[in-house]
């Protein structure tokens, strides 16, 4: 078993929203990533996104509503379903999503 500090990975990326792979669990990437108040174009994904706040808030445009993720909550964005990250998104984010869209 290993054991990550999530700050601490996140401190250690070398740019914001460039994710990176912690773990792997079955089918699925456990990633992290730091949000740096830009914002991050539309996505859409043929998958479902677990988009986990550990720390700071994550704000989300997702069909015409904002959506505000708050540290210690989790939404998950639908496949199919264009999400794009609002300006002021700020801390790090854990992000659960397949390998190879198996997950």
């Amino acid at each position: 078993m290993a054991l990550f500090n999530l700050a601490d990975a996140a401190d250690r990326l070398p740019h914001a929203w460039k994710s990176a792979i912690l773990a792997r669990s079955g089918d699925c990437n456990i990633k992290i990533l730091k949000m740096d108040r830009q914002p991050y174009p539309d996505e859409t994904h043929d998958y479902n996104e677990a988009l986990i706040v550990v720390s700071g808030m994550l704000r989300l445009s997702v069909a015409g509503e904002t959506i505000e993720v708050k540290a210690g909550d989790m939404y998950v964005a639908q496949a199919g379903v264009p999400h794009a990250v609002l300006e002021g998104s700020h801390g790090v984010l854990m992000i659960v999503d397949p390998v190879e869209d198996e997950c």
